[in-house]
């Protein structure tokens, strides 16, 4: 059975490869896509293709006056909590590949979902290796509950931490023990240079650096007594790795309804 999926965020970089990779797939029908600054073009000729037809929307709300199963969310960190509910309200599955929403944000998500029973998928990254990242991390932080994360972007990316980093310490903030670092709080000098905490009920330090070189970085660093382990995630400039998993998210994201976090809960 075909997957009609409307498409937000259709012109920016992962978009762009997903209008591609979505119209080559066999099992799945792009009905149209959101963006404002290409709003009455068509899709193809408005993301660099062949024209095919699909109209391009300003706005998701018109967007989803046309039929689809699936909205899949690439655009910014202000909208995408507002887009995702709308999505809900229509009754359509939704996959959030967009970062920016906080703890409280998704635990309303996850609420409106199952009142309209679909699902969500959303994910800080939708590449193999973050996925990994965070698998290895869960497991490693069973036996080293002192860990902090070190997020890694470009000088442009507007929101801090990425969604990978944001995820990874809401996850490991969740399983892992007390660390054993003095907390923030009894320290002197200026405390904002141990970053921020994330997750609860024990709490990660993430650190964002924002500079020129990076496109998108991330590692866990676990320490005990004499040593340490890092796991990193590094992601180059193409926008490839994210389609992949992406459309994976797109085909089982209605299997079950409410809310699920990162790519691996779709693994075995």
């Amino acid at each position: 059975m075909m997957i009609r999926i409307t498409l937000a965020g259709c012109t920016g970089w992962v978009g762009k490869a997903l209008v591609a990779a979505i119209q080559a797939a066999p099992d799945l029908e792009l009905v149209a896509g959101v963006s404002r600054s290409a709003a009455g073009r068509d899709l193809g000729e408005a993301v660099g293709q062949p024209a095919n037809g699909l109209p391009v929307f300003a706005t998701l709300e018109e967007a989803l006056s046309l039929p689809s199963d699936v909205l899949i969310d690439y655009t910014k960190p202000n909208s995408v909590k507002g887009h995702v509910l709308a999505a809900i309200a229509a009754r359509r599955h939704v996959v959030v590949g967009t970062s920016g929403m906080s703890a409280e944000d998704y635990a309303e998500i996850d609420a409106a979902a199952k009142a309209a029973g679909v699902g969500v998928l959303a994910a800080g990254n939708f590449s193999v290796t973050a996925t990994l990242l965070r698998r290895f991390a869960r497991e490693a932080v069973k036996y080293v509950p002192d860990v902090e994360i070190i997020d890694y972007a470009s000088a442009s990316k507007a929101d801090t931490p990425s969604g990978t980093g944001r995820e990874l310490a809401d996850t490991l903030g969740a399983e892992r023990m007390a660390g054993t670092s003095k907390p923030v709080s009894e320290l002197g000098g200026v405390r904002e240079t141990r970053g921020g905490a994330i997750g609860a009920p024990h709490p990660v330090q993430v650190h964002s650096l924002r500079m020129p070189g990076f496109v998108l970085s991330c590692e866990a660093v676990f320490g005990l007594p004499d040593e340490r382990l890092v796991i990193r995630h590094d992601a180059g400039s193409s926008a490839a790795p994210y389609v992949g998993g992406t459309l994976l998210a797109a085909r089982r994201v209605g299997e079950q309804v409410g809310l699920r976090r990162g790519l691996d809960s779709l693994m075995g």
